[in-house]
């Protein structure tokens, strides 16, 4: 049952939030508003990583040798010169591996 409901809470938020985008034509939109909302996903995305990189389960800050830490310093390295996305998340991820298995 509990997972019945769960499923349809699921479905309901995901069509209200559809709906809102469906709804919306392109031509609806000014060129400015289109440029300010395109910056969004870049300011979404390191609200959502960095808690998780620099805090712990506590809520307290890691140290600055975490492998979290310098596998974000890795990725940023690597998206700033490289500007492809799949490059930055892969050598993040094979830079924190390695520091976990081989330390």
């Amino acid at each position: 049952m509990n997972w019945i409901i769960i499923l349809i809470s699921g479905l309901i938020t995901y069509f209200l939030r559809f709906s809102m985008i469906a709804l919306i034509k392109k031509d609806m939109l000014s060129e400015k508003t289109k440029i300010v909302l395109s910056y969004v996903p870049s300011a979404v995305f390191p609200a959502i990583i960095f808690p998780a990189v620099f805090l712990d389960n506590s809520g307290s800050y890691v140290d600055y040798n975490d492998p979290k830490v310098i596998a974000i310093i890795v990725a940023v390295f690597v998206g700033y010169f490289s500007k492809k996305i799949i490059a930055t998340i892969l050598s993040g991820l094979i830079s924190y591996w390695i520091i976990i298995f081989a330390l």
